[in-house]
């Protein structure tokens, strides 16, 4: 089993940067999206990032073409009848996964691998989805994909051995270091780092601090690189809510209960950095 075509589902801010690292690994890749919009954002921010490579003398311009010719963009699920490994990474919704799951299943090559990006979603319900949930993975990658080394590779209940050996060694060719972790709600990265920041909500909301003061308390306390309150806005306080969600129901403990404060602002339309107001004010 040998991965040489890839196809990512979702031009957003994870798909893109996935399908980037996959060109530059010199694999073949198809960038498929819902709209032509969606892939000209995607493939715009691709050229970015690999033009600021070149600028910083980390890529040469023929690396660079070379990469941009092993990205297509696709409009078409069918697109996925010769691949090798579906990546998908669409919104973090498990009937839209599923849905999508359920097609890939019909339409990708029967030895084709089907991985998906979620950050908390079961693994084996989605598989379940299909008739080959031995050949169904995860593989969750960090964002912002270029720079972030970590992908969990997350086994469903049925997932193969060798399809796990397979998705190891292709990680590996990305330049990122694959971790092993079984299927419970998510994962370790989500488990753990959510779970904080929902805390640090909490902080703000019972009035213990500023949200200046928790995020500086983090940063110079704990030697961490961004501020909870911050990166919340970086993630996205949608996602975030929806993690915590799917933590509180998986494990039924309250401590994964999502702060009212946390409801009130994806309530708002304040979802952090990309509505443009979250817990900061952030300007285009």
């Amino acid at each position: 089993m040998k991965v040489q075509k890839v196809m990512v589902i979702g031009a957003g801010q994870m798909g893109s940067g996935i399908a980037q690292v996959c060109a530059m690994a010199g694999y073949n890749v198809l960038l498929h999206d819902l709209k032509q919009e969606y892939l000209d954002r995607g493939f715009m921010t691709i050229t970015k990032n690999l033009t600021r490579q070149v600028d910083k003398g980390r890529m040469s311009e023929e690396d660079k073409a070379s990469t941009l010719e092993r990205l297509m963009p696709s409009l078409d699920l069918q697109n996925a009848g010769d691949v090798d490994l579906v990546i998908e990474a669409a919104v973090e919704n498990m009937d839209i996964k599923t849905k999508l799951f359920s097609q890939l299943d019909e339409i990708a090559p029967q030895n084709a691998i089907l991985a998906t990006n979620t950050s908390s979603l079961p693994i084996t319900e989605i598989a379940a989805a299909t008739k080959r949930p031995e050949k169904v993975i995860g593989m969750h990658f960090m964002n912002p994909v270029p720079v972030m080394k970590l992908v969990e590779i997350i086994r469903g209940l049925a997932t193969a051995d060798e399809v796990y050996q397979v998705i190891e060694d292709m990680t590996k060719t990305l330049n990122k270091v694959p971790v092993e972790v079984n299927d419970f709600p998510g994962f370790v990265s989500n488990r753990i780092l959510m779970p904080m920041i929902n805390e640090a909500i909490y902080t703000l909301y019972e009035g213990v601090a500023t949200k200046e003061a928790i995020d500086e308390v983090m940063k110079l306390g704990m030697n961490h690189p961004m501020g909870p309150l911050t990166l919340a806005d970086f993630i996205g306080l949608d996602t975030c809510l929806y993690i915590m969600e799917t933590l509180h129901e998986g494990f039924g403990d309250d401590k994964y209960r999502p702060c009212p404060l946390l409801r009130k602002y994806v309530k708002a339309g304040w979802l952090g950095k990309k509505s443009g107001r979250g817990f900061y004010t952030y300007k285009e």
